[in-house]
């Protein structure tokens, strides 16, 4: 059985977390992706850029009543990224020991 390689873009818990969030909601709002992932805000939009530069989601900065919103939504590119990753890690829990 031969390792698979694991994407390094998703295999950072943060990013792993907000793409997993994304993979089920399809688009959330930042603050949403905030309180989820117990992210500082900092942090976590240094990883969305990151998946944004990626292809991985796309980001809408728009406003809602007059306050600044965030709206990460997940790409098909990013949904590829996620599944072909989840089968990838699945080639290192299959390893049968002796």
């Amino acid at each position: 059985m031969e390792f698979q390689h694991l994407d390094p873009i998703l295999h950072s818990q943060l990013r792993l977390a907000v793409i997993s969030l994304l993979m089920q909601q399809q688009e959330a709002e930042f603050t949403f992706i905030r309180e989820k992932t117990n992210a500082t805000a900092g942090n976590l939009s240094v990883q969305i850029n990151k998946l944004r530069e990626a292809g991985y989601i796309d980001v809408q900065k728009q406003f809602h009543n007059n306050y600044p919103q965030t709206v990460c939504r997940i790409t098909e590119e990013g949904k590829a990224a996620f599944n072909k990753y989840v089968k990838n890690l699945q080639s290192y829990l299959s390893i049968k020991q002796k």
